[in-house]
């Protein structure tokens, strides 16, 4: 079992030190956004640290202007504020702290939702920042040198444990720690933050949305599952997305107009909050949806990769009425990259699909996926 891993944002987020930005990290909770920071922090000296969690912290920063907060920082060169997001004009006091120090300090903030520290944020901090995302551990970052039959010895695992570093770092009472994170972390800013006082409904959601993945999902039929009216289902939906529990994935059409009034399907940020809220733990060869856990982690796990890396594109799911279809399309550099994803079966690229100009298809199974995480 892995012991220790080096997260692979660290020396980005290092080199971007002292150029005048802020440096935003946002993901989910319980992912490691705090370690990280102060992991690369502990070789600094002149370091104040600000835990907004903390009411006392918190009512430091809200509504002060430049003086007051100078005087909070004094010679410190590193100003760290960690769960921003639940600081009232945040974005502002932000902005004051950037504007002023310029280059000459540097300014870190993490939040465990875009709710509020990137949604709230925007205006006052164009221009000012420097945003990454953390998720749960890549395989990258596990395997730095993604060697397959390393790999292989935790692949199931990841598949139906996910990538929380709690999670993945223990081999004792993981179904315990992913329903304490379910139920104590999973929304916890969309209930504080966004007026939604019901998590039996949400859980229902999730848990009608997670016996769907790798299908499209309609949501007039989750609202009839739910008893929520379409409208609210799809603002709970986008809710979930920006706290980084689930993200969309469209339909392509060449006329992408069309987009908008088709089904999307919908994966998860981490695939064990996906099986515990199904209560479906069992080990890989117990299961029946293989298929879809496969998919859905080499999505995320190409996500991880192109955030990671700063790689621009837009990313599709494709299918025809006849029943053709392919996983994932990556559009990019004007050319649209199809890649289908088999734990089992093999298959042949669909002869529609190569009829796109500048189209290219590549077959993912479990011998040649590394090849399509690097």
């Amino acid at each position: 079992m892995v012991k220790y891993v080096q997260r692979e944002l660290t020396k980005t987020i290092v080199n971007d030190f002292f150029k005048g930005k802020i440096i935003v990290l946002v993901g989910p909770r319980q992912v490691g956004k705090t370690t990280l920071i102060k992991s690369i922090l502990s070789k600094y000296n002149a370091v104040v640290e600000f835990v907004s969690d903390n009411p006392t912290d918190r009512n430091k920063l809200e509504n002060r202007d430049f003086e007051q907060l100078d005087r909070l920082i004094g010679d410190k060169k590193i100003i760290f504020i960690d769960e921003a997001q639940r600081i009232v004009n945040a974005g502002q006091t932000l902005k004051l702290l950037v504007d002023n120090y310029q280059s000459e300090k540097q300014i870190i903030a993490t939040g465990s939702s875009s709710l509020n520290l990137l949604s709230n944020t925007q205006e006052p901090l164009t221009g000012r920042k420097f945003v990454y995302e953390l998720f749960g551990f890549s395989l990258r970052e596990i395997y730095p040198d993604m060697n397959l039959l390393d790999i292989e010895k935790s692949l199931t695992d990841l598949l139906v444990f996910g990538s929380y570093p709690e999670v993945f770092l223990t081999t004792n009472n993981r179904q315990r720690l992913l329903t304490d994170i379910a139920e104590s972390y999973l929304y916890k800013d969309i209930l504080e933050l966004e007026q939604v006082r019901n998590p039996a409904v949400l859980n229902k959601l999730l848990s009608a949305v997670a016996l769907q993945i790798g299908s499209e999902v309609s949501l007039s039929e989750l609202s009839s599952l739910v008893g929520l009216d379409i409208k609210t289902i799809e603002r709970y939906i986008d809710l979930l997305e920006k706290n980084y529990v689930l993200f969309r994935l469209p339909p392509y059409y060449s006329n992408q107009r069309k987009t908008l009034s088709k089904l999307n399907k919908i994966y998860f940020y981490d695939l064990g909050i996906r099986n515990v809220l199904i209560n479906n733990l069992n080990s890989l060869e117990l299961r029946n949806d293989q298929g879809a856990l496969w998919e859905n982690f080499l999505i995320l796990e190409r996500l991880k990769y192109r955030k990671v890396n700063f790689i621009n594109a837009n990313q599709y799911f494709w299918r025809t009425y006849d029943g053709a279809e392919i996983d994932l399309v990556e559009e990019k550099q004007g050319k649209l990259f199809g890649y289908e994803f088999k734990w089992g079966k093999e298959r042949t690229a669909p002869t529609s699909w190569l009829k796109y100009p500048r189209s290219e298809y590549k077959l993912i199974n479990k011998n040649n996926f590394t090849d399509f995480l690097r």
